[in-house]
């Protein structure tokens, strides 16, 4: 306890430049943590609802259905949003009689889209983790030097001077270095761990795709198989 009164003690006491960027660290570390927590709910969920996903997706299920089953919630995000916008398209071009190259690119192009729609919404704010990680060091060095600065440069009216003079002002500008470091870590090593775990969902995505598009394709021949049948 008294160690945490003489930090705020030191932090009430610095330069103004040096509160100002002490105050800027805060407010970065304090939104740092509030991306960090809302990041990892909906990452988690996106796993979550993918492994749901899957599990139904290949229990045999009719594909029509899932895909009704999945619209009249109103959509979906993740691999459900991707078999979604996939099966609309197919759907769609096999009802105004494309041949099937051109169901199976559809579709394919459809499940892209929807691909970089789901990845761009799992890394968003993982650019302002980047910058909180990379740039808060430097802006409490920028304090911490300051603030050495101001302590020396009031030793100029001294006759004699002692480290005793000195110490509370490097004492202050330190705590801006002390506080950068406890904004950067958190950022650094959450921004590392979600964007693997991104990545690892986009290359899941990207099974999930060419898995499903074979299974179109298997569609698509049986209904080209058909439609030869009734011409003869």
């Amino acid at each position: 306890m008294g160690e945490q009164l003489s930090i705020l003690r030191l932090i009430m006491q610095a330069s103004v430049p040096v509160q100002f960027v002490i105050g800027l660290l805060l407010l970065a570390s304090l939104m740092s943590w509030a991306i960090i927590f809302g990041k990892r709910s909906v990452i988690s969920r996106a796993r979550r609802d993918a492994d749901r996903f899957e599990t139904r997706f290949w229990s045999g299920d009719d594909l029509a259905q899932l895909y009704r089953a999945i619209e009249s919630r109103g959509g979906a995000t993740g691999m459900a949003g991707i078999f979604e916008f996939g099966f609309r398209e197919f759907a769609r071009l096999r009802q105004s009689g494309a041949v099937a190259e051109q169901l199976l690119e559809g579709s394919r192009r459809a499940m892209r889209v929807a691909q970089l729609k789901e990845i761009d919404r799992l890394e968003h704010n993982l650019a302002t983790l980047a910058t909180v990680g990379s740039t808060s060091p430097y802006v409490g060095l920028f304090g911490t030097v300051w603030g050495i600065m101001s302590a020396f440069s009031s030793l100029g009216n001294v006759q004699q001077a002692t480290l005793a003079m000195v110490a509370p002002g490097i004492s202050e500008a330190l705590v801006a270095t002390a506080i950068g470091l406890f904004a950067a870590i958190p950022a650094v090593v959450a921004y590392n761990r979600f964007a693997d775990q991104v990545t690892r969902l986009e290359v899941r995505f990207d099974a999930f795709i060419e898995e499903f598009s074979t299974v179109l394709q298997r569609h698509a021949a049986r209904a080209a198989g058909a439609a030869v049948s009734q011409e003869r």
